[in-house]
Order: structure tokens, then C-alpha cells, then sequence
């Protein structure tokens, strides 16, 4: 599922940062850290998987013995340890850390496991491995950002097909089997997620299908991704089921306006807080601020959420390779809502939009 990269070259950037920060150890089990280092990614189990990385040695990749031929062997990263039912997995990955004073330890690690090893390792203290993980994976090469591309030009695809479709008479979980479908039939490995709120239900951004039937009139949110060779697409946009009102094409107006500022603040140097603001700021002057109840973005790769986060107070500058969600929303409870978001990398003069269906209110029957 994950493509070729370079295991290798990662893991020894890896030890460096781990290095800067006086680590012996980085402990990686379950969740985007895995498949990032190594290509493989551990089913969420009550048997360990673990990837030992040392400071200055070899990474061993402790994996139950069932589950071992699902790893793809990289040789020149790691090697696999598989251990049977009668074995003690947290010894073996105990044994493998070498006494290690700091271990840095995976934040989705299940806490069983990092209770087990705090038992097996009581004079070893114990920290989060994000800051390593986090400044080499947010920071992506050309091939992760080809995928990317390739994810987004996907769903613009779905959502080409969509404007041909009649919402009005069919439930929001009848439309969100069809964006799912659509997902998976335009390449995607799997359809991850599909929120289709309509009418007032779209004042809700996270808002779960119903059997809710649309309506003429309705606004309707359509927010989708899956995942494509590993990596995440994400895209919303906005559907009126007939004319819009007068009130929905003006909120829609501010909306599109904000979005298009947020993407136009996007460049190396500017930090996520400064894109945040150039949306909010569009949003506030016409008077809807206070429907604009979530931040402008998040970062996306192995993870649909990941950093860097668009967001007020977020003073880390943008870099290139970068890449996250530009997804300003206005929604006002009990009427309507609507959203425009798109994926973009930053790049070293400016942004590369890797969504690019058009942005207005979509019409449909």
C-alpha cells in the first residue's frame, strides 16, 4: 500500500534529531509514524508491534509472528523480529533499547503498552517522540507531494461527477455512499470519510450523514477524502439545491473571498497564525465572525490532521514542502452552513493548489 521512499535516509535524520536531543531510543508502534519509517503500518491489535530505532544502532521492527509476512522487508533499514504467542514482545523491545536513560515513544502508542514498559524499564524516562517525528514528516519531498497531487486531482474528479447527480429527494446517506463510491472508483485505495450535511444540519462542520431527506432550497456541505497509496486527499465544497436565497449568495460571496485570501497568504516565511488571520480577517469585516467557529487549516500526509496547523497563535513560519488545508466555513445554526477547503503545498516562492474543482456554490437538482 505504501510506496517505495527512503527508509534509510529517513530513519538516519531520525537519529540525528534524536542526537540533538540527548535520546537513546525511539519507540514507534501503532498509527502514521510506522508506515512514514519503515513502510509498514501495524494493525491496531492487542499484540505489540514496535519499531526500535537506537540513537547510534540498527532499527528491529518487533512484530507478532502472524503478522510478519505483511511486512515489506527493507534490509537496508531494519530488520524484523517476529515473536510468537508465548513470547513477551515488551522484554524483547526492553532488551533491544539497551538500558536507554530517554526513550522517545510514539504518541499513539496504546498506554498498555507503554505501562508495560515502564514497568520493564524503571530507571528509563519516557518522552513524546513528536518533536522528531513531527519536524521531518510535515516537511514533505516531491514524491509525497506527487501523491498528494495525484490524491487531490482524484477527488476533484468525484466532485465533477457530483454536480451531474440530483440531491433533492435522496438522504444525506444516500449522497455520502455515493461520494464514497466515487472515492474508490477514482483510485483511491479507500474511502475514509464522507459528510454530507444539508439544510440546517450543514450549521454542523463535523456533522454525520442521516437519513435526513434534501430538500430544494437546502445548502448542502459535502466534505470527503480516502486515502491514495497511503496518503490523504481532503476536500470540501458546497452544493445549493436550486437558487440559493439572497442571504446564502452573500455569506457564500464572504466565504469564497476568505478562502481565496487565505490561499493568497500562503508563502514561505508566513506563518499558519498569519493565514488563519487573512481568512478571519475577510470573514469578521462582513459581519460573520462568529460563524467561523473552527481554524482555517491542518497539515495532511500519512494523517488526514497532522502539522502544520493553520491556526491563530501558530507563529511556526511556513517552509516549503509543506503541505495543509485552506478550509474557511460560515454556519449559522438552525439555517444554513457551507465550506471551501483544498489542499496546497507551499513552495518556495508562493503555493501549489492540489485541489482545483471550482470553488463556487455548486448547483444542482
Amino acid at each position: 500500500m505504501f510506496p517505495d521512499a527512503d527508509y534509510s535516509g529517513r530513519l538516519d535524520r531520525a537519529r540525528a534529531l534524536m542526537s540533538e536531543r540527548g535520546a537513546d531510543v525511539m519507540l514507534l508502534s501503532v498509527g502514521s509514524d510506522l508506515p512514514y519509517f519503515i513502510g509498514y503500518e501495524a494493525m491496531p491489535l492487542e499484540r505489540l508491534t514496535m519499531l526500535v530505532v537506537p540513537a547510534g544502532g540498527d532499527a528491529v521492527l518487533v512484530v507478532p509472528r502472524l503478522e510478519a509476512p505483511r511486512v515489506v522487508p527493507r534490509d537496508d533499514a531494519f530488520s524484523v523480529l517476529p515473536w510468537d504467542e508465548t513470547e513477551d514482545p515488551v522484554a524483547s523491545v526492553a532488551a533491544h533499547s539497551g538500558g536507554a536513560e530517554v526513550v522517545l515513544m510514539g504518541e499513539q502508542t496504546w498506554a498498555r503498552f507503554l505501562l508495560a514498559l515502564q514497568r520493564e524499564m524503571p530507571r528509563t524516562r519516557f518522552e513524546s517522540a513528536s518533536p522528531v517525528t513531527r519536524e521531518l514528516r510535515m516537511r514533505k519531498d516531491p514524491d509525497e507531494i506527487a501523491l498528494l497531487r495525484a490524491a487531490g486531482a482524484a477527488t476533484d474528479r468525484v466532485v465533477a461527477t457530483l454536480d451531474g447527480i440530483a440531491f433533492a429527494g435522496r438522504t444525506e446517506r444516500e449522497i455520502a455512499a455515493d461520494v464514497q463510491r466515487l472515492t474508490v472508483a477514482e483510485g483511491h485505495d479507500v474511502a475514509s470519510f464522507a459528510i454530507v450535511a444539508s439544510g440546517p444540519n450543514a450549521a454542523s462542520p463535523h456533522h454525520e450523514p442521516t437519513h435526513r431527506v434534501i430538500e430544494e432550497g437546502d445548502t448542502v456541505v459535502v466534505d470527503f477524502g480516502g486515502r491514495w497509496h497511503g496518503y490523504c486527499s481532503d476536500t470540501t465544497r458546497t452544493f445549493a439545491v436550486g437558487e440559493p436565497s439572497a442571504d446564502v449568495a452573500a455569506a457564500y460571496a464572504v466565504l469564497a473571498a476568505a478562502q481565496a485570501a487565505g490561499r493568497a497568504a500562503v508563502r514561505p516565511g508566513a506563518t499558519g497564525g498569519e493565514v488563519d488571520r487573512a481568512t478571519r480577517a475577510v470573514i469578521e469585516d462582513a459581519g460573520y465572525g462568529q460563524y467561523f467557529v473552527h481554524r482555517t487549516g491542518h497539515g495532511i500526509g500519512l494523517e488526514v490532521h497532522e502539522h502544520p496547523y493553520i491556526v491563530t497563535g501558530n507563529a511556526e513560519p511556513l517552509e516549503p514542502g509543506m503541505t495543509f488545508s485552506i478550509e474557511p466555513g460560515i454556519y449559522l445554526a438552525g439555517r444554513f452552513g457551507m465550506r471551501i477547503e483544498d489542499i496546497v503545498a507551499c513552495t518556495d516562492d508562493g503555493i501549489d493548489e492540489l485541489n482545483r474543482s471550482p470553488r463556487t456554490l455548486h448547483s444542482v437538482a
